[in-house]
């Protein structure tokens, strides 16, 4: 594991800590050799950053990232190397010394490969997402920035303004308000986080995250009006059943189902399944490719869990044209 980044004294601590092996003096030193490659770093200096790294990497390198947003950068990059990635994971905390071995524990990894992606680059990135412990999902970028704005970026702005708006009333009210609930600690955890890596989400997302405020002032309206006729019981009741809903749809279970079907090898193959089945919510447990010996054709194994997921998977990979059996 080589790392490179701008602060000499950073990549000494990483390596002091055991996050990587050595340190690299540039980006084309870094990836010499190598199978992966991330780029982190806010999203703005992404696509130089990525650039660089796929002029430097080899023909055999898949090149990834790890930013917060995917249609500006996948717009920039064109390279059947490149795979876009977003981990969701993480904390308002900074730096290597808050690194944990557990993060990616569990944690939804969403993949954004283009059309063109080289499918065996694509599985030894998954395989390592899932080597992570992490669910890797493979997501169009449209959708993904969409996605990302209702359940990331929106609860930073909010916990922005609810910090303002309540610094507003300290001002009024002095030293009654200073001894704030645990649930306004919890709702404002991320307010204020890294300004240089926010400042660029926010604007690289923009068009959706406007129109998440746009739905959420719509929202908040209606339940003013809820307020004045006296009417929360039911609101109160159908939120709590929305968020039991979202938690169980993030816990994967059921039987695991061994998929094989033969694929045709050419371009972009591998992500068209991968995206198909992504966005019908059918999670890739594993996928391991195996090229016929002519290179026209190939099998491609997927795991699977859960029985439903297993029969959507199977329709839709049918529908595609691909025959799929099950072992």
């Amino acid at each position: 594991m080589v790392g490179f980044g701008r602060d000499p004294r950073r990549l000494e601590r990483a390596r002091e800590l055991g996050a990587i092996d050595g340190a690299a003096r540039s980006v084309s030193e870094a990836v010499e050799g190598c199978d992966l490659c991330f780029a982190c770093a806010p999203v703005g200096a992404l696509p130089r950053l990525v650039h660089a790294a796929l002029d430097a990497a080899g023909p055999d390198c898949a090149v990834t990232d790890v930013g917060s947003t995917k249609q500006e950068l996948l717009g920039a990059i064109d390279d059947a190397r490149f795979i876009g990635g977003h981990p969701i994971a993480g904390a308002e905390t900074a730096g290597v010394e808050h690194a944990r071995a557990d993060l990616f524990q569990g944690a939804v990894w969403y993949l954004t490969p283009l059309a063109h992606s080289e499918g065996l680059l694509y599985e030894r990135l998954h395989r390592f997402v899932v080597d992570l412990g992490a669910r890797p999902v493979a997501v169009d970028p449209a959708t993904h920035d969409r996605l990302v704005a209702v359940f990331s970026h929106l609860p930073h702005v909010l916990a922005n303004v609810l910090v303002s708006q309540a610094a507003g009333r300290l001002l009024e009210h002095g030293e009654a308000l200073r001894q704030v609930g645990p649930s306004f600690r919890d709702a404002t955890r991320v307010a204020g986080a890294n300004t240089a890596m926010w400042s660029d989400i926010y604007l690289s997302n923009r068009a959706a995250i406007i129109e998440e405020i746009r739905q959420f002032g719509r929202a908040l309206d209606d339940v003013a009006a809820r307020l004045a006729d006296g009417d929360v019981a039911g609101w109160n009741d159908v939120s709590r059943e929305h968020r039991r809903a979202l938690l169980e749809a993030d816990v994967a279970g059921g039987p695991v189902h061994e998929l094989r079907l033969t694929v045709p090898n050419r371009p972009g193959i591998v992500a068209s399944v991968a995206l198909a089945l992504g966005r019908a919510g059918v999670n890739i447990i594993d996928m391991a490719l195996a090229p016929a010996a002519d290179m026209r054709s190939g099998a491609m194994t997927l795991w699977i869990a859960g029985d439903e997921q297993a029969a959507r998977a199977r329709e839709l990979i049918g529908g595609l044209g691909f025959p799929v059996g099950e072992e």
